[in-house]
């Protein structure tokens, strides 16, 4: 083990015998009672030293058998320290690819906060590079949210899309102005091509039982360049991921209102069926309105740029939680913000009796939610 404190987290004494980690709620810890030593010792831990060295340098420094040992069991256990060599095999593929691992690094420090034990953040991010993700929507949205999936390290990221692009459908963090007039589905295949950080993995990189074989989808993300198609998703285009058991994400903006979710979880979470029987439930002409529209004339899409990209970046990041191993606020859940106010809200998506999705008494998905003081921990 090349143990190091966590270099995400900014350091201060609070008096002369304890030091905090970290600024925010969410992260800070508090160690004491800290000696002078100790403290000293602590910028040692940097990751370029064994646990060998690290305690001859704790003897010259004055400090007693075993201390440098339980200092950094402490530490570990308050999630402080990371591990320069811990990760397995991908995360070694990582390290050695120092250009893309460069570019990754501010995302590096974040996944080691969100998962302290040591080596979490970078196994995390050797697993996005197997993953396959889909997109379907090349337009503010969705072309912008492939970017970020790419741009965090998702080793695959599909965009699916039909037409040509318009100028409508430039962003700064999607499509530029040079691909309008060009395929949408090509268009953002080069932005996501631009956007990541390293070459796509072979697929015998990331097949070992079946080389060669093209790997599952871990997610797909319905961002349609019609919001209607996202607020009120068709329940049949959806029927092929819930065979399948494929986890799905909405997202869009719709007459000023963005959107995010839910993430259905076949047969765990309400899913698009659902959705659309709850509403029905509430507004008995919600099925009639809503042939209509689909089928109506089409309108000027209201899809302001700043909306469209704080949209693609919730969506982007609630999909890296999910891919990461967590369950985000979008599961089984919508959420929704207006112009010109934006506050976010959240509406839980209720699985239906009528439903076929069988999520039906599926507690999957439910979140609780606190305020965090910074921890306190003692290595005296």
């Amino acid at each position: 083990m090349y143990p190091m404190v966590k270099p995400a987290l900014r350091r201060g004494w609070r008096d002369r015998q304890t030091v905090q980690f970290g600024v925010t709620p969410a992260h800070a810890v508090v160690l004491g009672p800290v000696d002078t030593a100790t403290g000293s010792f602590l910028g040692l831990l940097d990751g370029t030293r064994g646990m060998a060295l690290l305690r001859e340098e704790g003897r010259a420094m004055g400090l007693p058998d075993g201390h440098v040992d339980a200092l950094v069991r402490r530490l570990a256990a308050a999630g402080l320290i990371d591990d320069a060599t811990a990760g397995g095999p991908g995360a070694e593929a990582i390290r050695k690819r120092t250009a893309a691992l460069d570019r990754l690094r501010p995302d590096l420090a974040s996944l080691s906060l969100v998962h302290p034990e040591p080596g979490g953040g970078i196994r995390r991010l050797a697993s996005r590079r197997a993953l396959r993700v889909q997109v379907r929507g090349a337009g503010r949205v969705g072309a912008a949210i492939a970017a970020l999936l790419s741009g965090s390290g998702v080793g695959r990221v599909d965009v699916m899309d039909g037409g040509c692009a318009d100028a409508g459908d430039v962003s700064p963090g999607g499509l530029p102005l040079e691909s309008v007039g060009d395929r949408r589905d090509a268009a953002a295949r080069r932005t996501v091509r631009r956007a990541a950080p390293d070459r796509a993995p072979r697929a015998s990189e990331v097949s070992e039982s079946t080389p060669g074989a093209e790997p599952g989808l871990s997610l797909v993300v319905v961002a349609p360049r019609d919001g209607l198609a996202a607020y009120a998703p068709d329940p049949a285009a959806t029927e092929t991921w819930i065979a399948s058991g494929t986890p799905h994400l909405y997202a869009g903006v719709i007459e000023g209102t963005g959107l995010v979710g839910p993430l259905v979880l076949p047969g765990g979470t309400a899913c698009a069926g659902c959705l659309a029987l709850e509403r029905a439930d509430r507004d008995p002409a919600w099925p009639r309105m809503l042939a209509q529209w689909r089928s109506g004339r089409g309108c000027v899409p209201a899809c302001d740029l700043a909306l469209a990209s704080a949209v693609a970046g919730l969506a982007a990041a609630h999909a890296l939680a999910f891919l990461d191993g967590e369950l985000p606020a979008s599961t089984g859940a919508r959420w929704e913000a207006a112009l010109p106010l934006l506050e976010w809200q959240s509406t839980r998506i209720t699985p239906q009796r009528d439903c076929t999705c069988g999520a039906i008494g599926n507690t999957e998905g439910e979140h609780s939610s606190g305020t965090r003081e910074p921890q306190d921990t003692m290595a005296g």
